[in-house]
């Protein structure tokens, strides 16, 4: 089985985000990048299934520059066999899901995963496009996977319960909390993954429909008000029910 993980890297989520070039651009000084969290649940996932199925392999790929590689390398430490960069910026999760398909089209796989979504801009469709891109079917939020001969029955959380799906393959899905444990990487790992085979292609051209005009941050938050009872509880309910009347809507 060829298995296909997509690997994004993302700013570590304690980051506390600045924009430079008229707040058009990260400011990219003194930021971490990660593994994106959901992606390393998928690439758990991808792990077990190849230990499981034998003569089975995964390749990782991803859209980034140079300094992506670091984190490429770790998921090879974590067990995948081999990784592919395609070398640009991820200008889009449209300019993404194009490169990552005109690749996959050439290697071949049966099945790709996909976090559900990167934890930098929330997106949650590049694994839609990837497998619109294929015409192919996609799976989102997945929590569990089987996989017998040449079907997938996938379970995913919907609102109120949860959802069971069946799916032939070649197929992608989005992985998220549940589906597996992310691997902390051991040192034969991490002595492995270097000498792994870590390809560097170049994008192809794509057009895409949208541009980045400006990043905004949230407002912040305005300052709390307290209602002291001081011994006449009703008087401080009463003023609490009339701001929340009054005010809670412009909060």
């Amino acid at each position: 089985m060829k298995i296909i993980v997509c690997v994004s890297c993302v700013p570590d989520t304690t980051t506390k985000p600045t924009f430079i070039e008229n707040n058009t651009k990260l400011n990219e000084q003194g930021v971490q990048f990660i593994v994106n969290p959901y992606d390393e649940y998928s690439l758990a996932r991808a792990v077990a299934l190849r230990d499981a199925t034998p003569g089975s392999k995964i390749t990782v790929i991803t859209v980034g520059e140079a300094n992506t590689e670091q984190n490429i390398r770790k998921a090879l430490a974590v067990g995948a066999d081999e990784a592919i960069r395609i070398n640009a910026k991820p200008i889009n999760a449209q300019y993404v899901a194009k490169q990552i398909a005109h690749v996959v089209k050439e290697i071949g796989f049966d099945i790709i995963f996909t976090g559900k979504e990167s934890t930098d801009y929330n997106g949650g469709i590049t694994g839609n496009l990837i497998a619109a891109e294929l015409d192919i079917p996609y799976t989102h939020s997945v929590t569990s996977l089987e996989v017998s001969g040449t079907e997938a029955k996938m379970e995913r959380e919907i609102e109120g319960g949860k959802e069971v799906v069946r799916a032939s393959l070649p197929m992608v899905l989005g992985s998220q909390k549940g589906i597996a444990e992310p691997i902390i990487p051991n040192m034969m790992g991490i002595a492995k993954a270097r000498t792994k085979p870590l390809t560097v292609r170049e994008p192809i051209p794509v057009e895409t429909p949208t541009q980045l005009i400006i990043h905004e941050l949230p407002k912040p938050k305005g300052a709390g008000k307290f209602f002291k009872a001081d011994g006449n509880v009703q008087e401080a309910v009463n003023q609490l029910i009339e701001a929340l009347s009054k005010e809670a809507k412009t909060i």
